[in-house]
Order: structure tokens, then sequence, then C-alpha cells
């Protein structure tokens, strides 16, 4: 079974990524039967590991912009 997927990676959730990424690890490590095959496999792994680097920045921006709101709120009138 091949871990290859048609499904675009720019639709996927950091979930379905990081899950997909994974077999796609495991495959690789496994050795695949063709070049071609294993190539194939790279490429959608590579494009996993940035969908899911897409997530992470995203969430550290949202973190980043509530600690940043959550700040401002604390600080004296006019202070901030």
């Amino acid at each position: 079974m091949s871990a290859l997927n048609d499904t675009p990676v720019d639709t996927l959730s950091f979930e379905a990524a990081r899950d997909e990424l994974v077999k796609v690890v495991a495959e690789l490590e496994q050795g695949s039967p063709t070049l071609e095959h294993s190539l194939a496999l790279w490429e959608r792994g590579e494009a996993l590991a940035a969908r899911c680097e897409e997530w992470l920045l995203g969430a550290k921006r949202r973190l980043d912009a509530a600690r940043a709101a959550a700040s401002d709120a604390d600080a004296p009138a006019g202070e901030s």
C-alpha cells in the first residue's frame, strides 16, 4: 500500500498533513520498489512538511497576537 494521496496538500488540516507525513516517512524508510515512486514520496513529504510548518507559523502568530493583546490590556492607561 502506498502512502501517496491525491488530496491537495493546501487543503489539509495540520493533523491530516502530519499523519500523512508520518506514513510517507515510514514508507520511505521501508524502501520503495522504484526510484520514481521514492521520488514521488519524497516530493509529497516535502509538501506535507511545508504545510505543517505553515500551520505552526500561523498558530505562533495567533499566540503572539493574543499575548500582545493581553499585555496591552494589562498595561496602565497611556503606557501601551
